[in-house]
């Protein structure tokens, strides 16, 4: 393709050199560019991809785009000068690799909490259907039955669009994808087009990134100005900023809720330790559901799912099957049994709001005692520390404070600030217990654990490793916790 078809429409740009060049590919990344290709310079987290032109353009670049002014000596022939790197680069990739919504009908989920689970059930429904998909999410990535680690919880926009590519290639048609709101602030997903946005909620996270709870919503409110002029929003009435949204939605929006007056709502619902029954009342009739997913937030989840389902032409029959089909989704309120006789569950919870919903969820399934291990990440929101450190002691009849991730941080100095919000000294006391080491933690919780209780491990759901300063080592909550069981009570 021609620079000047890759530039099509994006404003702001100022040449330099020739455009009558041609355009093998776009690469964010000095160390995958290939010869023909033009390089784009991004801020990223760490680095700024300006430092790396140089060796863009010896790996073969034809043409650079970035924020700066050509330099008097331009180290290669076409030198793009733009306004905005990331939102250029997302335009340019939508041009080179086609509009994917022309091929591809796109599911967009956005929120604090819940977008995974929402995710796996909207798929799980697609397959109910018949219809091959995609999906792009924290889990991991998947095209049909195949399945790649998920570096971030939505890609870079070149990434997205090879993958939208791909996924054509391989006779795909649906895609359902998990938008984060640092996806969002970078102008990841300009250029694409969503059938469908669906907001699941908001609470506080990413205060790291984020300058205030205006700015986070802020940022996930652009999912919606993404909508097809025949798309439609799917919105949780509960949420406190539900009308705010909804004022901010050009075309279609639609409700979903337990709490208030709502498109998709249940009539009668019920739970228990095999899943939920529900009864829910939808614009196009009455839904019968089971599903084994556990408690109320999951229930929020799925009526999110329906929502989107039933606004994007599935039927009400095989929704039901589609909900009734999904066992589980990986760390996510993910049961354990080794043959215990006790509940032991895995889940991602990582606010303070996702853990308050998870144990409340849990105490109406259980009339045992309730011990959580749970610590935070390193190099993330510190705000939600103290709040994490107050539902677990308020609600837990055991809680033990421990490493998550703690990333370049000192896992005492996170464990400290959790701890602050218990009320109890950094060494614990009372219900509160401190244990660093994340192995010995849950071995901990399993060997106090008896008859009727629930254990639960918050924080890191499916994750495999545990991310230090000096590196990432293997480990997996799920398998720690069956060896515990196996180990500590020879199941």
């Amino acid at each position: 393709m021609k620079l000047v078809e890759v530039l099509k429409d994006i404003q702001e740009v100022d040449v330099s050199g020739n455009r009558d060049i041609d355009i093998h590919g776009i690469e964010h990344d000095s160390r995958r560019v290939l010869p023909g290709q033009l390089f784009v310079a991004i801020q990223g987290f760490r680095f700024n991809g300006a430092e790396f032109i140089d060796e863009a353009v010896k790996a073969g670049a034809v043409a650079v785009a970035t924020e700066a002014d050509p330099p008097h000596d331009m180290p290669v022939g076409t030198w793009i000068k733009a306004a905005d790197s990331r939102s250029f680069m997302s335009l340019a990739a939508a041009n080179f690799y086609g509009p994917g919504e022309e091929r591809i009908r796109l599911v967009g989920i956005t929120g604090t909490n819940g977008k995974s689970t929402v995710a796996f059930l909207i798929q799980a429904i697609w397959q109910s259907a018949g219809l091959s998909s995609g999906m792009l999410g924290t889990i991991f990535y998947q095209i049909g039955d195949r399945r790649e680690r998920a570096e971030r919880t939505t890609p870079e926009s070149i990434d997205i669009h090879r993958f939208l590519v791909d996924l054509h290639a391989q006779g795909c048609d649906h895609c359902v994808m998990e938008v984060s709101s640092h996806a969002l602030a970078m102008k990841r997903v300009l250029g694409l087009s969503f059938q469908a946005a669906v907001f699941t909620n908001l609470t506080q996270d990413h205060m790291d990134f984020h300058p205030s709870m205006d700015a986070y919503f802020s940022a996930k409110k652009e999912l919606f100005t993404y909508l097809s002029p025949d798309g439609t929003a799917v919105i949780n009435a509960d949420d406190p900023r539900s009308e705010a949204l909804k004022g901010a939605v050009k075309g279609k929006a639609v409700t979903f809720g337990i709490n208030r007056d709502a498109d998709y709502r249940p009539a009668s619902c019920s739970f228990s330790r095999d899943g939920i029954q529900a009864n829910i009342k939808t614009p196009g009739g009455d839904l019968k559901i089971r599903s084994s997913l556990l408690g109320r937030p999951n229930l929020y989840n799925i009526l999110a799912a329906v929502a989107t389902a039933c606004e994007t032409g599935i039927s009400l029959p095989v929704i039901a099957r589609g909900l009734r089909e999904l066992e589980g989704v990986p760390g996510r309120f993910e049961r354990i049994s080794e043959g215990q006789d006790f509940l032991a569950i895995v889940d991602f919870a990582h606010t303070d709001n996702a853990l308050e919903n998870l144990l409340l969820t849990i105490r109406e399934i259980t009339d045992g005692r309730l011990i959580t291990v749970l610590g935070c990440g390193g190099d993330r929101d510190k705000g939600k520390r103290p709040l994490m450190g107050a539902v677990a002691a308020g609600m837990s009849d055991i809680a033990i404070v421990t490493s998550d991730n703690p990333r370049s941080e000192d896992p005492l100095t996170i464990i400290n600030d959790i701890m602050a919000g218990t009320g109890k000294t950094p060494e614990g006391g009372g219900n509160c217990l401190v244990i660093p080491e994340r192995r010995e933690a849950i071995r901990k919780a399993v060997s106090l654990a008896a008859a009727g209780d629930a254990v639960v491990l918050a924080g890191k759901g499916h994750e495999t490793g545990q991310t230090f300063r000096d590196g990432t080592k293997p480990f997996d909550d799920r398998e720690e916790l069956r060896k515990a069981l196996k180990e500590i009570w020879h199941c």
